[in-house]
């Protein structure tokens, strides 16, 4: 087996252990929420008491990475490659504890929401009849993403002009019937909203960036990340059903971990 074999099977297994890990945590995290509900606990208080434990538990990951040495009698280029490193992963996940403690709100509602879901009665009868459902028009969306985009980046950073039809259908695919009259706007507000946030995702794993030039986080940067990011935030459910049933996991995983929603179910 060759060393660059080696490598990828190894990474593969750390990746499936990390999915694993986090599955497991969605599952603690749904069974805490339920237990907090059970104790007469308010979904925003909820909330905040997950969010400072999860908070807690990078900030113990900070911790550990901050005190870590090179191996004994390393080569003192060696070391200071491994402390500007250990800076660097440090800093980073002191800003992922900050996330954490400070954003992750309405996990507790809609994890009531799920839980009370299959308990819901059937419907008495059928519904009236209505007018023709709205559709989304795939142009006009793309275009408002690029709008919207192109505004937070130099246009030669992307990855080229054409967006991938394929990727645009599934991350369309999430949007939800009672949303599609008014997407485009939504769309808008939230690149408005996040614009902030959706600079550093282009800083920090766009084109050129270190990261992307491992050949990852190929989405960070294409208009259709836009519209992913926004789906990920409101239905993270729905696309990553979506998603895995169309295109490779690998692709999502990557802007998930970038974007850092308040819901991760990379695997």
């Amino acid at each position: 087996m060759s060393t660059e074999q080696h490598d990828s099977d190894a990474y593969g297994q750390e990746l499936a252990r990390i999915g694993y890990h986090q599955s497991e945590a969605t599952g603690a995290r749904f069974s805490v929420f339920q237990a907090l509900a059970a104790a007469g606990i308010a979904p925003e208080q909820a909330d905040e008491i997950v969010s400072k434990l999860e908070a807690g538990a990078v900030a113990g990951a900070h911790t550990w990475i901050s005190e870590s040495s090179p191996p004994h009698g390393s080569d003192p280029q060696f070391e200071d490659g491994w402390f500007a490193g250990v800076r660097d992963v440090a800093s980073h996940l002191l800003r992922i504890a900050d996330t954490t403690a400070t954003t992750q709100r309405g996990l507790a509602a809609s994890s009531a929401l799920l839980l009370a879901h299959p308990r819901q009665p059937a419907s008495p009868g059928p519904l009236p009849a209505q007018g023709p459902a709205p559709t989304l028009d795939p142009k006009k969306v793309l275009a408002a993403a690029q709008r919207c985009t192109w505004a937070l980046v130099d246009p030669g950073d992307f990855l080229g002009p054409e967006a991938s039809d394929e990727i645009l259908a599934v991350a369309l695919g999430a949007v939800r019937e009672d949303e599609k009259a008014g997407y485009v706007e939504r769309l808008e507000a939230f690149a408005e909203q996040h614009r902030a946030r959706l600079e550093e995702l282009l800083r920090a794993y766009g084109p050129g960036s270190a990261p992307a030039s491992h050949g990852r986080y190929m989405l960070a940067g294409r208009p259709e990340s836009l519209i992913i990011c926004e789906r990920m935030e409101a239905v993270p459910f729905l696309l990553r059903s979506r998603w895995d049933n169309a295109l490779e996991a690998v692709l999502l995983d990557d802007l998930e971990f970038a974007w850092g929603p308040r819901t991760r179910l990379s695997r």
